[in-house]
Parts: structure tokens; C-alpha cells; sequence
């Protein structure tokens, strides 16, 4: 129990200390901070700390193990049909839980001034998850390449992105990047993994993994048609 105490603290401190040492020596150095904005910082690198040893444990106690159990046991008990449906909404809903996907629609709510709702967009990168996960456990029931599907995919968003506003470029990859959080990551990670563990001449290395790929994918093809559309 004591080692994995001191493990945890060590991989907490191994995110935490870096930034925060640049930080101080940027105010030593170059850029003085106020004490508030000092104190304030300090304040919330502790919080930030205690935060991510709970959500390291929550991960390893929860979300991982949910993730494996759900891949091992949907394809013995449904078809295809109802994995694809059940993924896809899984897949959404983890999206929608993701607090950077809403720091992002607040922060584009106020650089647009309302132009772009925060609900639609919200809505639009769950559903491109949602979609491109499914689209990921099929690959894996079918052995499709996934350089296949990456590679078609990425054309079809470069097409968009010239065919769209040049304000939803820049938004729609951004999309892609937060909504594969620290929630959505290793649901989906573990999914995969389950998923081909199961399925007979199935690789769980080879074909387990790429899911985190294509969900960050659909968010980018999502928000790139909502620009095309708008």
C-alpha cells in the first residue's frame, strides 16, 4: 500500500513539478508576479495535485476496468448491430462528461460573441466521438486497415476545411485535441483492448489499439461540417 502511495505521488509530481518550476523561475527571472497572482498560482498547482492523484485512482478503480469489461462482454452477449449502438453512445456520453469540451465551447462562446452555441457544439464533437469509435470497433470485427480509414478520413477533413470558413479550421482540430481527455482516453483505450482481446485471430496489441486516433478524428470532421453548413 506504501509503495503505491509513493508511486502515485511520484507520477503526480512528474506532471505537476515541471510547469510549475518553470513557472517560478519565470517570476524570478523575467516576468515578476504579484503575490495575489503568485499565491493563486501555488493555490491551484496544490489543487491541481490533489486532483490528479483522485482521478489516477478513479481511472485505475473505474473507468479502466469498466472499459475491459464492456469490450470482453458485448460481442458474447449482443450482435453486432447493438455493440455498434451501444459503443456509439458510450462513446458520446463520455465526450459530453469531458470538462475540457466545455472549457472550449465557453471559451468559443466568448471569442464569437454567441455566433457559435456552446450546446452545438458541445453536441456536435459527442456525436463525431460517438460516430468514429463505432466506426473503430467495426474496423476491428472486419480487420480493416487502420491506416485505411485514418488516411481517408484526414482527406475528407482536409477537403472540408477548404471547402468550409476558414474561422472552423483552426476550432475543428482544437475539438479534436480536448475531446480526447483524461475521460474519454481510457474508456476508450480499455474498450479496444477488450474488444480484441475476445474476438479469435483478433492482435489486442495491433488491433486493440488506434481507437483514441479515429475519436479524436471525428470531432474534427464533425466541427469542420458544421462550418460547411453554417
Amino acid at each position: 500500500m506504501k509503495r503505491r502511495i509513493l508511486a502515485l505521488l511520484a507520477e503526480v509530481a512528474s506532471a505537476i513539478l515541471p510547469i510549475t518550476g518553470i513557472v517560478l523561475l519565470l517570476h524570478l527571472f523575467a516576468t515578476p508576479l504579484d503575490d495575489e497572482h503568485l499565491a493563486r498560482f501555488l493555490g491551484g498547482a496544490a489543487m491541481m495535485s490533489l486532483g490528479l492523484m483522485f482521478f489516477f485512482v478513479g481511472v485505475r478503480t473505474g473507468f479502466l476496468p469498466m472499459g475491459e469489461t464492456v469490450g470482453n462482454d458485448l460481442p458474447k452477449i449482443a450482435s453486432v448491430i447493438i455493440i455498434v449502438v451501444m459503443v456509439f453512445a458510450l462513446g458520446a456520453m463520455m465526450a459530453l462528461a469531458e470538462p475540457t469540451v466545455r472549457v472550449l465551447a465557453h471559451q468559443v462562446g466568448l471569442a464569437s460573441n454567441g455566433r457559435i452555441g456552446g450546446n452545438v457544439l458541445i453536441f456536435t464533437i459527442a456525436t463525431g466521438v460517438g460516430i468514429c469509435v463505432s466506426a473503430a470497433v467495426i474496423r476491428i470485427f472486419l480487420g480493416f486497415p487502420i491506416s485505411r480509414l485514418l488516411a481517408g478520413g484526414y482527406i475528407v477533413a482536409l477537403l472540408l476545411a477548404f471547402l468550409g470558413p476558414s474561422d472552423f479550421v483552426g476550432l475543428a482540430f482544437d475539438a479534436g485535441g480536448v475531446a480526447t481527455g483524461p475521460i474519454t482516453v481510457p474508456f476508450v483505450m480499455a474498450l479496444g483492448l477488450g474488444v480484441a482481446a475476445v474476438l479469435g485471430g483478433k492482435s489486442a496489441f495491433s488491433d486493440g489499439f488506434g481507437l483514441v486516433g479515429l475519436a479524436c478524428l471525428g470531432p474534427i470532421l464533425g466541427v469542420l461540417l458544421l462550418g460547411v453548413l453554417a
